[in-house]
């Protein structure tokens, strides 16, 4: 089992101040529960779904 979001566990190479970090971390995990659900699924199956395929298009145009 992983340890989840430690804080302790991240290491940063920039400096973020922490509410925007928390901000960020909070709408990663809103993001994830959405991805798990039984509402995402049906979604992507009868292709409707643009919440989450407009981000993984946004990254892949960035080059993630």
């Amino acid at each position: 089992m992983s340890k989840g979001f430690d804080k302790s566990n991240f290491d940063v190479e920039f400096e973020l101040p922490q509410d925007q970090v928390d901000r960020l971390l909070k709408e990663y995990k809103k993001v994830k529960r959405y991805q798990k659900s039984n509402l995402f699924t049906i979604k992507t199956l009868d292709g409707t779904e643009t919440f989450v395929s407009k981000m993984i298009d946004e990254a892949k145009d960035a080059g993630f």
